[in-house]
């Protein structure tokens, strides 16, 4: 299965991640497929940037997105709106 989650980047205290799509079963930092997005948990305002056209095509051709995920993608549709 394909799966729409975050890869932890950064360094020691300074998470900083990426929102990837990859296979559900490689590891969390390994291999994937393609990368939608950011989201710095650390950063103040907007701490995220994500490309919701390329997540609602990979969605629609059958990704679950994590939890994190999905309320990033919810905030991108709002904000945009």
């Amino acid at each position: 299965m394909v799966a729409i989650r975050l890869t932890r980047q950064g360094a020691k205290n300074r998470p900083y991640y990426k929102v990837i799509v990859v296979d559900s079963r490689n590891r969390r930092d390994g291999a994937y497929i393609d990368q939608l997005g950011t989201y710095d948990p650390m950063a103040e305002g907007v701490n995220y940037s994500i490309d919701v056209e390329k997540a609602d095509k990979w969605i629609a051709n059958g990704a679950r997105p994590s939890v994190t995920v999905a309320s990033i993608i919810k905030k991108a549709r709002a904000a945009k709106a």
